[in-house]
């Protein structure tokens, strides 16, 4: 029996646009479509563990996020009553909502597994971290965010930091001109 080019290995169609394409970006085939990064977060903290949550949304912060519109300048997560919830992120009403838009900055609750959040609870209460967003994405059609365990930097840190990556900068281009023979 020849197999029809239409169907996958497990018999199911494909759509007409092509075989298992997705409108968007990161549809059903389970790509990373980032909406938003939070820049500051590696200058400001030095990062220690990243953990990946679902993020509880209602309806008109999925079509705001769907047109790339949020903001994790200022953003972090705290853990109350064995919840991780998500304060400070900025994602602006839908253009298009009516009474039934959202507010900008609530508060949004995230899903993690129990033994995630019990350790969570440990390192944050105990090591003096913090719960910082470095990114927030589509994944699967499902809005998730990069959630980093972190503890702050000080001044000194991030000149070194600085100092380190000019370092750096300047072996590789002089590696460069070494390479293609200009000294």
């Amino acid at each position: 029996m020849a197999k029809n080019p239409r169907r996958d290995d497990s018999g199911r169609t494909a759509a007409r646009g092509g075989a298992g394409r997705s409108k968007r970006g990161a549809g059903a085939t389970g790509g990373r479509h980032v909406i938003a990064t939070n820049r500051k977060a590696r200058h400001n903290f030095s990062v220690i563990e990243v953990f990946e949550a679902g993020v509880v949304l209602v309806g008109t912060e999925v079509k705001s996020l769907r047109e790339g519109r949020a903001s994790l300048t200022d953003a972090f997560a705290t853990v109350d009553d064995g919840e991780v919830w998500l304060r400070n992120v900025h994602i602006p009403e839908y253009h298009h909502g009516s009474w039934t838009n959202h507010d900008p900055r609530r508060n949004r609750k995230l899903l993690l597994h129990r033994r995630q959040i019990d350790h969570l609870v440990g390192k944050v209460r105990d090591a003096n971290l913090t719960l910082v967003p470095l990114s927030l994405y589509f994944s699967g059609g499902r809005v998730k965010v990069e959630l980093a365990l972190a503890r702050g930097k000080r001044a000194y840190d991030k000149r070194q930091d600085i100092a380190r990556r000019d370092a750096q900068r300047e072996v590789l281009r002089e590696m460069g001109r070494r390479t293609r023979g200009m000294r």
